[in-house]
C-alpha cells in the first residue's frame, strides 16, 4: 500500500539540489523513493486520499564529473564505492524515519542530506555498479540502484521506523531483515483487504450515527484516527495465531466507545441507552461516564481460537490506567502459571500529548522489563492526532516525536501513516512479532488526525484555523481506502454499500430497543473469580477469627529462621534468625517482622498467593524484615518464605522500581485479577503515598461506586512522629480519612504485632474486600513494649478498638476513680503509657483505636465502657481526649470531630490534644520536635 494522499514528497537536502544543478543544469524531481534519481525506481505516489499512478520517472541523466568526495575515493574503486554505500544504507536506517511519509496531513519535514546519494559521493553513474549481498537484505538486484529503491521503499514510504537505538546489534539485524526483505510492505489478499475496509466501516458508521443521533453529546469520536479498529483487529488475530489468550486493553476516552462496539462486542443498546441517560435512579451518586467505563468479551478468530479480552475501566487522569493494566495481565499470568509470559497481551492505546507529557508513561514503560513487573511486552498504540486539546506538539514537547521517551527501551518504534491501512497491518504485523520473539514493550506511533475538537462541543477552529481548514477537505481514511481497492479490484461498490447499509440498520434497530421501554441494561457485577468476595457496608459482613494453632506458628518459625545448609548470612542477620528460632521456643516475645512473616507463611500455607512490593521490601527500609537473605560469601539470595511448606501458594517479595504512581497502580491492577490472594505495596516513607494520590483517588477510593470493582490492596505506610522531619512523619492518614464513605476504605494503626497479624489474616480469610491502608510503625519495630506471643497470634481476631485492661472498668479491684480517657491511635500510645507510669495517674485510662474506619459507634462506646467506672447517679461519665502527633489539621482528629462533635453517642464529652495547626506535618527539628512532644504529653494529663 502506497503513501495516503494529500502527503507532499521530501525534496531532495540543500546539497543534493546544489549539486545537481550545478552539474546538470536541471533541479531534481522530489520523490518519496529516491528522490527522481534513476529512470524505474520511482514506483506510485498516491493521490489525493487515494492512489492514483505516478508519472513516469524522468530518465537518468549522463554522467557527470563526480563531486570532491566522489573524485577522491575514485582511485579506491569498488572496495571505496562499497563503503560510501554502506554509510547510504546505514544513515537510512538511523534517520529514514525522518523522509517516511508517515503524516496524512502532508506537512513536509526538513529532509536529512546524508540521506542523499550525492552526499556520499554517489553519482549517477555509480548506479549501476555490483555491491555485496550483505550490504542489504532481500533478493536484489544487488546494485547501487537497487540498494537506493530498496532503502527508499523499506525506510521513506508509510512507515518510519526508528530502531537503531537498540544496542544489541541481533536485534536490530532481526528488524532490518524482516523490514527490507519485504521493503516494509505486507502483501493481502483479497479477504484481507475486505477484512479491513469492514473494520473502517464499521469505525466510520458508528461515529457517523451517534453525532447524527445524539447531536452535542459528548463521544470524544475516533473521527480522523479510524484505522486503530483494523488496527486491533489485525492484533488480536495475530495474538491469537501467537497462543495468546488474554488481552488486557487501557485506553483514555479519544475513540473508547467506538472500541468498546466494535472490538469489545458490548451492545450498542446499551451504549445507546447511556447516551440517552435513562437510568437515573441507578446512578445516584455513583456510576461513571460512559466514555470511562470497561468491558470483557470473548474474541473469537479468523481460525477458531478464542481469546478473553478486558477493557480496563478508566479515569480522565489519561495515562494512569497503563500500569493497571500491566499489573491485572500480570495477575492473569501468574494464576495460570506462565512464567513465559506468552499467554497474555497488553495492549495500551495513548495519544500523542499525554504519550509524552504524563510521566506516568516513562514509569510504566520503566517497569516493563523488571522482574518484579514483567508482562511479556505492550503492546503501546499511540493515537498521534498531532494535537492536544487546543495545543499543538511545539507547545507540548521537547522533542521530535511524541515517542521519544520509549527509545530509553532496547525496542522499535514504528510511526505509521494511518491513512494507509495496509501499511497500519505491515506495522501491527512487525510489532507483534518482535514483541513475540523478545518479549518487549514495543511502541506503533499511528499519525492521523482529530477531526473534530477536544469534544464534541468544542470549536477547533478557534485556535487551529488553517489546520481545521484542511482537515474538513478530506475525506475519510475509508472512502481513501475504498477509492485504492475499487481501482485495484479488490472489492467491488455493490460490496462496498452493502457493508455500509448493513451497519447503519444493525445501529438503528440496536437505538429502537434502547429506546423502549422494555430493554433494562444489563448492570456489569463482577464475577468469576469474585464469586464469593463481597463490598457493599462493613456492618453486613461479619468478621471472622484469624488465628492459627500455635504448634503450627512455631514450626512455622522454626523453618523460616533455618537457612539452608552451607548459608552464611550476615553476622548481624543470623543473630536475628537465632532471635526468631528463640520466639518458636517461646523465650522471647514476637517482634513486628516476625509477626508479618507468620501472617504470610500461614496464608500462602492455606493456598493464598503473597505479594508484597516496595521499595527496598525484601530488606526492609528500616532493616528488620530481612525476607531475602543474601550469602556473604557468594551472594547467592534465598528467601525462606518461598518454601516454609510444601505445597503452598508462592509468596513474591520483590524490591521495585523507585517509583510510587506506577508502582502502585500495578498492584491495583494485579488485586483486580487476585481477589483470593494478599496484595501489599509499601512505601518507603508513608508520605511517598503522596506521590500516588492520583491512584488513590481516581482507582482505590472511587472503583466501587463508579464501576462496581473491588479490590482487596493493601497499603503499608510507615508513620510516626519520632523527630525525623516533615517529609518523613506522616502518612497523611486525613487524605484518606476525607475520602472515606459508604466503608469504601479500611484505615488501620495497629499497635501490636499479633494486632498486625490479625488484619494481614483478616484480609484474606474475610468475604469483604476492601482496600486496606495499614499505617505501620518505625522506631517500635524493635521496641520491647511493641511485643506480642505466639498465643495471641494463636486465637482470636484482630479487634478495632483495644479497652485499657488496667483501667478501673477492665481491672479486678475497680478502686480507682477514672477521670479521663485519653483516646489514641498508633505510636503516641507508648508515650502516653510511660507517661502515665511516671506521674503514677492510675485515673487516667488509655483507649487505643486500631482502626479508624470503618468504625462503628458501638465498638467505640464499649472499649470505652470497658475502660471507666460504671455509670453513677449524679456523676458525668469521664470525659474522652483524642491524643494524636499529628496537627490539629491533620490526622484522625479532623474526621473524628466531624463524626461526633463535642460529645460521643453516650454523652462523653469529646475534645482533643494535638499540636497546633500547621501547614507542614511536622517541624525540621530533632531538638525542637521533644519540646513538642513534652507539651503534648502534659496537655494529655493536666488536670481540668
Amino acid at each position: 500500500m502506497n503513501p495516503p494522499s494529500g502527503t507532499p514528497e521530501p525534496v531532495c537536502s540543500p546539497e543534493s539540489v546544489a549539486w545537481i544543478e550545478a552539474r546538470e543544469g536541471v533541479a531534481p524531481v522530489p520523490s518519496g523513493r529516491v528522490a527522481g534519481w534513476f529512470a524505474g525506481g520511482g514506483g506510485r505516489r498516491l493521490g489525493r486520499n487515494g492512489a492514483v499512478g505516478l508519472p513516469a520517472p524522468r530518465a537518468v541523466p549522463a554522467a557527470a564529473p563526480l563531486p570532491p568526495v566522489a573524485a577522491a575515493d575514485a582511485a579506491g574503486g569498488g572496495e571505496a564505492l562499497q563503503h560510501r554505500v554502506d554509510q547510504l544504507v546505514r544513515n537510512w536506517r538511523v534517520r529514514g524515519h525522518i523522509a517516511a511519509a508517515v503524516d496524512p496531513l502532508g506537512r513536509a519535514r526538513p529532509r536529512p542530506p546524508e540521506l542523499e546519494p550525492p552526499f556520499w559521493g554517489i553519482a549517477p553513474a555509480d548506479f549501476d555498479r555490483a555491491v555485496s549481498r550483505e550490504t542489504i537484505a532481500g533478493d536484489g538486484p544487488f546494485t547501487v540502484r537497487g540498494v537506493i529503491e530498496r532503502l527508499a521503499d523499506t525506510y521513506g514510504r508509510s512507515i518510519g521506523a526508528q530502531f537503531m537505538h537498540i544496542d544489541d546489534l541481533a536485534v536490530r539485524r532481526w528488524l532490518q531483515d524482516r523490514m527490507e526483505a519485504s521493503r516494509n510492505r505486507l502483501v493481502l489478499g483479497r479477504n484481507e483487504q475486505l477484512r479491513i475496509l469492514t473494520r473502517l466501516t464499521d469505525a466510520v458508521i458508528f461515529e457517523e450515527f451517534v453525532q447524527k443521533k445524539f447531536v452535542g453529546a459528548k463521544s470524544f469520536s475516533l473521527e480522523g484516527a479510524e484505522s486503530l479498529v483494523p488496527l486491533l483487529d489485525l492484533a488480536l488475530e495475530k495474538a491469537g495465531q501467537q497462543g495468546v489468550d488474554e488481552v488486557v486493553i487501557g485506553m483514555a476516552h479519544r475513540g473508547r466507545l467506538n472500541v468498546l462496539a466494535n472490538i469489545l462486542g458490548k451492545s450498542p443498546r446499551q451504549i445507546f441507552r447511556e447516551f440517552a441517560d435513562l437510568d437515573a435512579e441507578q446512578n445516584l451518586g455513583s456510576g461513571d461516564v460512559k466514555y470511562h467505563l470497561g468491558h470483557s468479551s470473548t474474541w473469537t478468530t479468523a481460525a477458531g481460537r478464542k481469546l478473553h479480552l478486558s477493557l480496563c475501566f478508566n479515569p480522565s487522569h489519561l495515562e494512569l490506567v497503563n500500569p493497571v493494566a500491566q499489573g491485572r495481565m500480570r495477575a492473569k499470568m501468574d494464576r495460570v502459571g506462565d512464567a513465559r509470559r506468552e499467554k497474555g497481551l497488553v495492549v495500551l492505546i495513548h495519544g500523542d500529548a499525554a504519550f509524552a507529557g504524563e510521566g506516568i508513561v516513562q514509569e510504566t514503560l520503566n517497569l516493563s522489563e523488571l522482574p518484579s513487573h514483567a508482562v511479556g511486552g505492550t503492546l503501546h498504540v499511540v493515537v498521534n492526532n498531532q494535537i492536544g486539546f487546543t495545543t499543538p506538539p511545539e507547545e507540548s514537547r521537547s522533542s521530535t516525536y511524541a515517542t521519544d521517551v520509549a527509545k530509553l527501551l532496547q525496542s522499535p518504534i514504528l510511526h505509521v501513516n494511518g491513512e494507509d491501512p495496509e501499511a497500519v497491518a505491515q506495522a501491527v504485523k512487525l510489532a507483534l512479532e518482535f514483541r513475540a520473539q523478545f518479549r518487549r514493550d514495543v511502541v506503533l506511533d499511528m499519525w492521523c488526525y482529530r477531526r473534530r475538537g477536544h469534544n464534541e462541543g468544542d470549536e477547533p477552529s478557534f485556535t487551529q484555523p488553517l489546520l481545521y481548514r484542511a482537515i474538513e477537505q478530506r475525506k475519510s481514511v475509508r472512502h481513501g481506502y475504498l477509492d485504492h481497492l475499487l481501482e485495484h479490484g479488490g472489492v467491488t461498490r455493490d460490496e462496498a454499500e452493502t457493508i455500509v447499509s448493513e451497519r447503519k440498520a444493525l445501529l438503528e434497530r440496536e437505538l429502537a430497543v434502547a429506546k423502549s421501554g422494555d430493554y433494562t441494561p444489563k448492570l456489569d457485577l463482577p464475577g468469576g473469580l469474585w464469586d464469593g468476595c463481597v463490598g457493599g457496608l462493613d456492618a453486613a459482613t461479619p468478621d471472622v477469627d484469624s488465628g492459627v494453632p500455635r504448634e503450627r506458628l512455631a514450626e512455622l518459625l522454626v523453618r523460616l529462621a533455618t537457612p539452608p545448609a552451607g548459608f552464611t548470612p550476615h553476622p548481624k542477620v543470623a543473630r536475628l534468625l537465632e532471635q526468631r528460632l528463640a520466639m518458636a521456643r517461646g523465650e522471647l516475645p514476637l517482634d513486628w517482622a516476625a509477626a508479618e512473616a507468620l501472617a504470610f507463611a500461614t496464608l500462602a500455607a492455606d493456598g493464598a498467593r503473597v505479594r508484597l512490593t516496595g521499595q527496598d521490601s525484601e530488606r526492609g527500609t528500616f532493616s528488620h524484615r530481612h525476607a531475602v537473605l543474601h550469602d556473604v560469601r557468594d551472594g547467592t539470595r534465598v528467601m525462606p518464605l518461598a518454601a516454609a511448606t510444601a505445597g503452598q501458594a508462592p509468596i513474591e517479595i520483590w524490591n521495585s522500581a523507585l517509583s510510587e504512581t506506577a508502582v502502585l497502580g500495578f498492584e491495583y491492577g494485579y488485586s483486580l485479577d487476585a481477589p483470593d490472594a494478599l496484595v501489599l505495596w509499601e512505601a518507603q516513607f508513608g508520605d511517598f503515598v503522596n506521590v500516588a494520590q492520583p491512584i488513590v483517588d481516581q482507582f482505590l477510593a472511587s472503583a466501587e461506586a463508579k464501576w462496581r470493582r473491588l479490590s482487596g490492596l493493601v497499603l503499608l505506610l510507615p508513620h510516626g512522629y519520632e523527630g525525623a522531619g516533615p517529609e518523613h512523619s506522616s502518612a497523611r492518614p486525613e487524605r484518606f480519612l476525607e475520602l472515606f464513605a459508604q466503608d469504601n476504605l479500611q484505615l488501620a494503626q495497629p499497635t501490636t504485632p499479633a494486632q498486625y497479624f490479625h488484619l494481614l489474616r483478616r484480609q484474606v480469610v474475610r468475604r469483604w474486600r476492601k482496600p486496606l491502608i495499614v499505617l505501620t510503625p518505625k522506631s517500635l519495630l524493635r521496641s520491647s513494649a511493641c511485643t506480642s506471643t505466639l498465643e495471641e497470634l494463636a486465637g482470636g481476631r484482630f479487634l478495632r478498638v483495644l479497652a485499657d485492661p488496667a483501667a478501673a472498668g477492665g481491672g479486678s479491684s475497680g478502686v480507682t476513680t477514672i477521670r479521663r480517657i485519653l483516646l489514641c491511635s498508633g505510636r503516641v500510645f507508648f508515650d502516653l503509657m510511660r507517661e502515665r507510669e511516671a506521674r503514677g495517674a492510675k485515673e487516667v485510662a488509655i483507649v487505643r483505636l486500631e482502626q479508624a474506619a470503618p468504625l462503628a459507634d458501638a465498638e467505640l462506646l464499649a472499649a470505652l465502657a470497658a475502660s471507666s467506672d460504671a455509670p453513677s447517679v449524679g456523676r458525668a461519665p469521664a470525659p474522652v481526649l483524642f491524643v494524636q502527633d499529628e496537627p490539629e489539621n491533620m490526622g484522625l482528629w479532623p474526621w473524628l470531630r466531624r463524626r461526633f462533635g463535642d460529645r460521643l453517642p453516650d454523652g462523653r464529652a469529646f475534645s482533643c490534644v494535638t499540636r497546633p495547626a500547621s501547614a507542614s506535618p511536622a517541624t525540621g527539628s530533632h531538638a525542637a520536635h521533644k519540646f513538642e512532644q513534652r507539651r503534648l504529653l502534659e496537655a494529655a494529663f493536666a488536670q481540668p
